[in-house]
């Protein structure tokens, strides 16, 4: 909601369709909102699905935290290719519509990670059937 009102310049009714919808699917972004992304230095960033997943079962496999989509979304758009192109060389400060962000040299950035809204049975490795 919010990437759509930036770009369209003011607040504007969508419909979520994301796995984070849950937790982050705003029909609309408030006139706040809106107001503080349009100030400089900030960018709105979408991530793809994919990468919100891909995000989430990193934080799994490699440090047991089970969070749900809404949390890893943050995660995936600092750990996402640059506009979906694995392997660019990335400038220093991006921040693109459908790819990830990439803090300024000094930038401080945290990722606040909760649980609550998931259903960790959906991160267990399901056995392997065999023919």
């Amino acid at each position: 909601a919010l990437n759509a009102a930036v770009e369209a310049g003011r607040l504007v009714d969508v419909t979520p369709d994301s796995v984070a919808a849950d937790s982050l699917g705003a029909r609309r972004a408030s006139a706040a909102a809106l107001h503080a992304a349009q100030q400089d230095r900030v960018h709105s960033v979408t991530v793809p699905d994919e990468e919100i997943i891909r995000a989430r079962r990193a934080l799994w496999d490699h440090r047991r935290l089970a969070v749900e989509h809404g949390a890893a979304t943050a995660l995936a758009a600092l750990t996402a290719p640059i506009g979906g192109h694995p392997g660019r060389t990335l400038p220093e400060q991006v921040g693109v519509p459908s790819g990830g962000y990439r803090p300024q040299s000094g930038e401080r950035v945290a990722v606040v990670l909760c649980g609550a809204n998931t259903d960790p049975s959906d991160l267990a490795h399901k056995p392997e059937h065999f023919a």
